[in-house]
């Protein structure tokens, strides 16, 4: 195959520039004779219209020859350049052969050259987008991830990134939050996805929620358990808006396509309140409340009904743990049974039932959690 047949196959499946395929498949053809002449100053020129290519070698005029491949006597100077001078260095052109190992180094040298200006482009044109939601195609499954088309450009998200519970299957849309552009492929991978970050979330909010990409509603917090509950706190900068109702919806219409894209994922929605007490009171929605005493700003003791408990601990501890991790307080739950003498709630019933927002529990105009 000539040298032009294959600069024309890396054109059309690389998407290359021509000038710049002949100049890496230059270089690859220079590494090859550097390899077996690495002692000598080599150089490759290509001529395009006649699919030519010539090795070229320097050498030194000199009035006594000592080294053929280095060195040339004045007199054959002076045939290819009749103003040659002794110590003048005059390109001529070089025989020397190649065999299969500097071939195959000089294929190495061309792939590799190629996925570096591959990744340059990549990188220039994701980079921008980096902490954005991407929209692709399911390419293919993988044993650690899955590999996401992206326009024409492979994509991955790791399953350590992924839903637990994540229904992908190869073919399907999914959109993701682009968490990572590589300057340089990591284990072939370069663009890193992500769906279990509290900032996918925020992105998803943004996309659905005019008023929140606005900021006319702002979320002041995410804290969020991937495939089992999100605790979103939202506070208003208009007086005339609910945030909450904001983010909800009639009838749940607005969170909905982002419960659809969670899968089986919940999402708390609640004001944010300076007032610290409150705060925590209502972090632990659905459960009710009775009182809230603060300890130093960094523990609170919450009193509330036996048979609030296990909504407010939820389901293998994770609504109580959540609702710590949104007021920043170490929450424990104390009985109110009525007495002057309150009992101490031990934490963490596994598989207690609890409510939160999926499309199964709202209700018209809700705006608010409603026992399941």
């Amino acid at each position: 195959m000539k040298l032009a047949e294959v600069i024309d196959e890396l054109v059309e499946e690389r998407g290359l520039s021509r000038d710049l395929l002949e100049g890496i498949v230059c270089e690859g053809i220079l590494a090859a004779y550097q390899k077996r002449y690495p002692d000598l100053m080599l150089k490759i020129n290509y001529d395009a219209p006649s699919d030519n290519v010539q090795v070229l070698v320097e050498k030194e005029v000199t009035t006594s020859v000592e080294d053929d491949d280095a060195q040339l006597s004045l007199k054959k100077a002076r045939f290819i350049n009749k103003d040659a001078a002794l110590g003048d260095k005059i390109l001529v052109p070089f025989e020397g052969p190649i065999g299969r190992v500097e071939i195959l180094r000089a294929r190495q040298v061309i792939a590799s050259k190629i996925r570096a200006v591959e990744a340059a482009v990549v990188y220039e044109q994701f980079k921008e987008k980096e902490g954005t939601i991407v929209y692709g195609v399911v390419h293919k499954a993988e044993h650690g991830g899955y590999v996401v088309k992206i326009e024409d450009t492979l994509a991955f998200l790791p399953k350590s990134l992924s839903i637990p519970g994540d229904k992908i299957a190869v073919g399907f849309p999914l959109r993701a939050l682009l968490k990572e552009v590589l300057l340089e492929p990591r284990r072939e991978n370069q663009l890193i996805l992500d769906r279990i970050s509290e900032f996918f979330l925020q992105r998803l909010l943004e996309l659905e929620i005019p008023e929140v990409f606005e900021n006319l509603v702002e979320i002041k917090k995410i804290v969020r358990t991937a495939g089992y509950k999100s605790k979103i706190a939202v506070s208003s900068n208009d007086s005339n808006i609910d945030p909450v109702g904001t983010c909800v919806g009639v009838g749940g219409g607005r969170i909905k396509p982002i419960l659809k894209e969670l899968g089986t994922e919940k999402i708390d929605v609640i004001a944010w309140s300076d007032d610290l007490e409150k705060l925590v009171k209502d972090s632990l929605k659905p459960a009710e409340i009775d009182r809230v005493e603060l300890i130093d700003g960094k523990a609170a003791k919450v009193w509330l009904n036996e048979d609030q408990r296990s909504l407010a601990i939820g389901k293998m501890g994770q609504n109580i743990a959540l609702a710590s991790r949104l007021t920043g307080v170490d929450i424990q739950l104390v009985a109110s049974n009525g007495s002057d003498k309150d009992k101490e709630v031990p934490f963490g019933n596994e598989g207690e039932k609890e409510s939160s927002f999926d499309e199964g529990s709202l209700g018209d105009d809700s705006m608010e959690n409603t026992q399941e």
